[in-house]
């Protein structure tokens, strides 16, 4: 029974030390050897201040900007440390309500377009705080930042055209646009007289 005891004891120890330090001191060295930036949280400096990070979404409402994906993370959206999404069925008529609005508010954008608007602008994420949209989404919104910066839609639709991400590796996931890149990008390439 005692060598038992010691043996689990060791087993105990040992795996502690291994697991509880080893592995996440190795996992954390490699990742800041490797891939400091986003093992760091993938931060955005603009104007030498952090604006951002790469990976959450922000809330945008200035006509002049892309405007994100809506959010249902935490009382207002984009809060990261209430991720989630809207958590309702097709059926929910306060959805439909919600998906109505938004539509009849993205048409603003595109007065008179005949297309279908993209799902993203309509739709919260499951995350809440998804910092992509599709490139349809980002380009539907290309007249309004336009006007809002007088400039032509071609100019603005060129800065989008330049942020979108291909898939991950060539097959994973679809292409995207994120939207705080695109924006510092807007404000740096067509700044608001």
């Amino acid at each position: 029974m005692g060598k038992l005891i010691v043996r689990s004891s060791l087993y105990v120890v040992v795996l502690t030390i291994l697991l509880g330090g080893v592995y996440p001191a190795v996992v954390f060295g490699l990742g800041q050897l490797l891939w400091k930036h986003k093992a760091n949280g993938s931060f955005v400096e603009s104007g030498g201040r952090v604006v951002g990070s790469e990976l959450i979404g922000q809330g945008f409402q200035n006509p002049k900007y892309l405007h994100s994906r809506s959010s249902a993370a935490g009382k207002n959206g984009y809060d990261p440390t209430a991720s989630g999404g809207t958590n309702k069925g097709p059926t929910d008529a306060e959805l439909v309500k919600a998906i109505t609005a938004a539509v009849a508010e993205a048409r603003k954008d595109r007065p008179g377009e005949v297309r279908p608007v993209p799902a993203d602008l309509v739709t919260s994420s499951a995350s809440g705080v998804d910092p992509h949209l599709s490139p349809d989404a980002a380009l539907w919104q290309a007249a309004r930042i336009a006007k809002a910066r007088g400039v032509s839609e071609d100019r603005v639709a060129a800065i989008i055209r330049g942020h979108i991400e291909p898939r991950t590796l060539g097959f994973l996931g679809e292409p995207r646009v994120n939207v705080l890149l695109t924006n510092i990008d807007l404000d740096r390439s067509l700044p608001v007289r």
